[in-house]
């Protein structure tokens, strides 16, 4: 009975397309920008149940080619950067020692809600480490999401000092542990990526600004939409393999795509003019901080690279600053005005654009 429960081996879990997934534009922008250049900060996709939030980003882990890491280690260390080596790997390479590298699809760690600290950053064994004087580390979630992505939906849900933790290691790509005066470091650069639902309450505005980009995804309301999209998934859940089959060549395409981007982005410039007008609209708005700017450049730097460009255009940054801002604006209670409006009408004034756009 149980020989008919496995998956083919060479197969494994299927996974629904990234490439299939109708609408919900904002959401799949801010992920693909956030894989070039993960440095954005991770994205907060904020939405009503049943959007596909979950299914995008599993969909993008699959999409995206396997990387180079060494082997049997617990942190996915990479063979080249010693900024993503665990400190074993790296004295390994100190001494000359070979190192075997193997291939491996790029993690995405699913975050539980009921998640311990212990469990996220990982444990020190102490009664190992002082009767044999080792460091005993247990490694956590955060050392499984090096180098891959970080899920964690409901993020508003969530205790804020974990999601303190979470984010403090996304931005400075290392995770410490510390107990009883041991103290473990272990790389841990990942994409982040929160999801929630605005009606189960907001996140804390100091710990969404720290999200990169913020995408906002609705209901499809239009009947035509929702049709195709409940008969490709009923089409997918029928036959797995048939419909990733289909869909190979565009998921191939897409793959190359984000990869050519990542060799580009190094090479993509920003003209002084416009990162001038960036900081012009980010001081209009009132932005806290100078976040806001640095992670609009980023952005807008990698949308030319996805595209192919070594410059950035005006188009980019408005099609960009929208999901780069709209979450760093203080709040009027009194005010039913959008946070997205507001930074359009900025940006059409400050560069000059048609409004309606």
């Amino acid at each position: 009975m149980t020989a008919t429960l496995q998956a083919p081996p060479k197969t494994g879990r299927v996974v629904f397309p990234f490439t299939a997934i109708v609408g919900q534009e904002e959401m799949k922008l801010s992920l693909i920008l956030n894989v070039i250049d993960p440095k954005i900060g991770g994205v907060m996709i904020m939405g009503d149940r049943g959007t596909g939030k979950s299914t995008a980003i599993r969909a993008l882990a699959d999409l995206l080619p396997e990387i180079d890491v060494v082997a049997g280690d617990p942190f996915n260390s990479d063979p080249q950067d010693p900024d993503l080596m665990s400190n074993e790997v790296k004295e390994k390479v100190q001494q000359q020692i070979p190192l075997e590298i193997v291939k491996k699809k790029v993690q995405m760690v699913d975050l539980p809600l009921g998640a311990t600290e212990d469990r996220v950053c990982g444990t020190i064994d102490i009664e190992k480490a002082l009767s044999e004087g080792v460091k005993a580390f247990e490694p956590g979630l955060l050392a499984k999401a090096n180098r891959g992505i970080l899920y964690v939906d409901e993020v508003n849900l969530l205790d804020d000092h974990l999601v303190d933790v979470l984010l403090d290691s996304a931005a400075g790509g290392w995770n410490t542990v510390e107990r009883e005066g041991i103290s473990i470091r272990h790389p841990a650069q990942f994409v982040m990526v929160g999801s929630g639902n605005p009606e189960e309450g907001e996140l804390r505005p100091q710990l969404l600004d720290r999200f990169g980009m913020h995408a906002e995804i609705h209901t499809v309301k239009e009947p035509n939409l929702r049709v195709q999209i409940v008969e490709q998934r009923a089409e997918f859940d029928g036959n797995p393999q048939d419909y990733t089959a289909k869909h190979q060549e565009e998921q191939k395409a897409l793959q190359e795509k984000i990869v050519q981007a990542q060799q580009l982005l190094p090479q993509v410039t920003l003209d002084y003019d416009l990162r001038i007008k960036i900081s012009e609209i980010c001081s209009e708005l009132d932005v806290d901080g100078l976040r806001g700017d640095i992670v609009t450049n980023r952005a807008a730097k990698a949308i030319a690279a996805f595209e192919g460009r070594t410059e950035v255009t005006v188009d980019d940054i408005r099609r960009v600053i929208v999901l780069c801002l709209r979450h760093r604006l203080r709040k009027d209670p009194l005010e039913s005005i959008d946070s997205g409006y507001k930074v359009a009408k900025s940006v059409a004034r400050v560069f000059g654009l048609e409004e309606d756009e």
